[in-house]
């Protein structure tokens, strides 16, 4: 799986917008911050990847032929 399938295709979408955003201007109380942040956007994603693979293995057993 690459890493890109699952991005948008946008170049306008909000993560495109954001990765190209110019760091010089931030201070370093804004970058800790900033890092704060994706952080717990990064926890919130973990959490529901795992959540759908957990729906996702539940379905597989449901309708695992025996």
């Amino acid at each position: 799986m690459d890493c890109d399938e699952n991005l948008p295709l946008r170049g306008d979408d909000p993560l495109s917008l954001l990765v190209k955003q110019d760091l010089d201007p931030f201070s370093i109380n804004e970058l800790d911050d900033r890092i704060t942040q994706l952080q717990a956007e990064i926890t919130r994603c973990q959490a529901k990847k795992s959540a759908a693979s957990s729906h996702m293995s539940a379905a597989d057993q449901l309708f695992k032929k025996s």
